[in-house]
């Protein structure tokens, strides 16, 4: 991998960045619509940032954003501890099977040995063979079920997101 890749954690002033890895995600996993179709505002964006229990980290080669991992601190009842979501990750295509998406995960790493979690889990879908190989390789496979709840009312008053 090229010394050019910086990763670092967005601040609540990196609206631009965030919007950019948005952009990113929408391109890399083909759903546009759900990452730009109906971008937040600034304002949210720049709480969201500013909320310690959202990460966005981002790898940029100069100015542009080429891969980037979004993931939540989910603080536990049962005991003084966290843990990490991994929610998203994502490198643009030309900038793949560089070891760009092992360097977000090991940056992901530390920030949560920092904020005293014990694990980073993230899920991948049967038939995404690159991020099954990527996770296998960094962590212990768990097969689980996942579901979705749909909520009686979403923001748009659909019962969606």
């Amino acid at each position: 991998m090229s010394a050019s890749v910086r990763v670092r954690r967005l601040a609540s002033t990196d609206v631009a960045s965030v919007e950019a890895l948005s952009t990113l995600f929408g391109d890399a996993f083909d759903d546009a619509d759900t990452y730009t179709g109906r971008r937040p505002s600034a304002e949210y964006l720049r709480a969201l940032l500013a909320d310690d229990a959202f990460i966005a980290l981002v790898a940029t080669r100069g100015d542009a954003v080429v891969g980037g991992i979004a993931a939540y601190e989910l603080r536990k009842f049962e005991q003084e501890r966290s843990e990490i979501y991994l929610y998203d990750l994502a490198v643009a295509e030309p900038h793949r099977r560089q070891g760009i998406a092992d360097l977000l995960i090991r940056a992901l790493e530390e920030v949560a040995a920092a904020c005293g979690a014990y694990v980073v889990f993230v899920q991948a879908d049967h038939g995404d063979d690159p991020a099954i190989a990527l996770y296998s390789k960094l962590g212990t496979r768990e097969d689980v079920l996942h579901f979705d709840i749909a909520v009686s009312s979403g923001p748009d008053g659909d019962g969606g997101p």
